[in-house]
């Protein structure tokens, strides 16, 4: 596996919170596949991983378009963010990002930039122990276009104070990689540097 390292030219670092910092992906896999089988709806993870950092309410509104289901994007959203609440102790560290976040603490400014919501994301950063690294974090309510648009890395360089070429964000999804390269910043994939588990029990 190789070594996540960071950019020579970074200033800041932007980091991307499920399936980057914290492995919750699999346990928003498992939010969404209970909550959508009322709905006839086999979620795979294939078609999990082509959603990745679209926020809940985006992939109900897509899924109705690929099923023709009927599905209320914000109902069924929430109940999906309730049934993730539930199991969300279950989730784990990504540790190669943990590591490299915490050696750069107090060295370099940080951010979190994710699609999720700001409660739930407080509350991942708590239960990993991360919240006391980070002060800055934009989430979907704090932006008017979640990801692949830029907005989100462009807020947290705005908060940071850091022009956005010399920013490096971590991201794990392929939205958030089109998203810190429309914002003019280093863009890092985390998935090469850990085993992703997507879809096996958790």
């Amino acid at each position: 596996m190789k070594k996540l390292e960071v950019n020579p030219k970074a200033k800041a670092l932007i980091f991307d919170l499920d399936g980057t910092l914290a492995d919750t992906m699999p346990v928003h896999y498992w939010a969404y596949k209970n909550i959508l089988i009322d709905y006839g709806i086999d979620f795979s993870p294939e078609l999990f991983a082509s959603l990745a950092g679209i926020p809940a309410v985006g992939t109900i509104a897509k899924l109705n378009e690929i099923f023709g289901t009927q599905m209320h994007p914000e109902e069924v959203g929430h109940f999906k963010e309730a049934e993730y609440e539930k199991i969300m102790h279950k989730m784990k560290p990504i540790e190669p990002v943990v590591e490299l976040a915490k050696q750069y603490y107090g060295k370099l400014p940080m951010a979190i930039g994710t699609g999720g919501y700001h409660r739930l994301a407080w509350k991942t950063m708590e239960i990993l122990g991360l919240d006391k690294y980070f002060d800055i974090l934009v989430s979907a309510e704090d932006v008017q276009h979640s990801k692949p648009d830029p907005e989100t890395f462009l807020m947290c360089a705005a908060k940071m104070g850091v022009a956005p070429e010399f920013c490096q964000v971590f991201e794990d999804g392929e939205p958030g990689m089109q998203a810190a390269r429309a914002g003019g910043m280093m863009a890092t994939l985390v998935t090469d540097f850990y085993d992703v588990t997507i879809g096996q029990p958790i």
